[in-house]
């Protein structure tokens, strides 16, 4: 590995920027387009761009990711992904960026767990500091909610249950992808993935909806279509460049730049996003699920 920390630093703060904003611009999409037609629009979009970067060379790795042991892995990576891009912005339309990307934050701490039960990790005492501090962070955050200081609908309740399925399709998909990327690369794995979710939303989807949007919300829509190619590219490069624990370590900064945006934007602009209650228990809570992220994903060995 060529080591470089300052691309390895600006590929992960590119990574936390486009997963910082995604739910803002999701949430904007979804006042003038339903979430399986962008689902469809996102997919295709990040489908496209891989076939013209890469995948004129990558006939080959499909086949065998289609074929024999492979398949069955390949096909709970699909479904986890495309379940996990589902059920996210369907609770997305219940619920506010904010609240959501603490929620989603539950996904890699079901990864963690997973290997261990699966693949028999052994997690490091500084690991499982970090699993009780992203579970108390999440409670602290929603504290408002738990002991009814702040209404809470049927609604809302329904958004959050989606984010944690979401969560758990994503651990699934991730488990997966563990086992298929000891033979395959991720790039490969990911343009089947964009591949499949085009096919299988197609007949669900409404793509002349597209012609309704405005200049804004039609460019919002690109954005979230880039994003998915743009923010696994970079981490892919920033893994490259930089030891795996100090990019995990930046990637958790993702809830808490959405909150900001989040703040920024119905502050200083015309934008009128929901955002969730919070008082000071509520931001160290926030804190908490970041510092708690960062602490799990440690990796087993550090790097000499």
């Amino acid at each position: 590995m060529i080591t470089n920390w300052k691309l390895g630093l600006g590929f992960s703060l590119l990574t936390v920027l486009m997963w910082g904003l995604l739910p803002l611009a999701l949430k904007a999409v979804l006042q003038v387009m339903d979430p399986v037609t962008i689902s469809w629009y996102r997919f295709s979009l990040s489908a496209l761009i891989a076939l013209v970067w890469y995948g004129h060379r990558s006939g080959g790795a499909l086949k065998q990711l289609l074929r024999g042991r492979q398949r069955a892995l390949s096909f709970l990576t699909i479904a986890g992904l495309l379940c996990n891009y589902l059920f996210y912005i369907w609770g997305l339309d219940h619920i506010n960026p904010g609240a959501v990307q603490i929620l989603i934050q539950l996904a890699p701490l079901l990864l963690l767990l997973g290997s261990v039960v699966l693949f028999k990790d052994r997690l490091l005492p500084l690991q499982w500091l970090g699993v009780l501090g992203l579970v108390a962070g999440t409670l602290l955050f929603f504290h408002q909610r738990l002991t009814d200081a702040v209404i809470t609908s049927d609604s809302y309740l329904v958004g959050v249950g989606l984010i944690i399925a979401a969560a758990v399709a994503w651990s699934v998909y991730g488990l997966a992808q563990k086992q298929l990327l000891t033979q395959h690369h991720t790039k490969d794995i990911l343009l089947l993935i964009c591949l499949a979710g085009t096919i299988l939303f197609w007949p669900l989807a409404e793509p002349l909806q597209i012609m309704s949007l405005k200049t804004t919300e039609l460019a919002l829509l690109l954005f979230c279509g880039i994003n998915t190619i743009v923010a696994y590219g970079s981490f892919g490069l920033a893994m490259s460049y930089w030891e795996s624990s100090r990019v995990s370590a930046t990637l958790p900064l993702t809830p808490l730049l959405t909150l900001l945006f989040t703040f920024a934007l119905n502050r200083w602009t015309a934008a009128d996003i929901p955002f969730e209650p919070i008082d000071w228990l509520s931001m160290v809570g926030a804190f908490f699920v970041v510092g708690g992220s960062a602490a799990a994903a440690l990796p087993k060995n550090r790097p000499k």
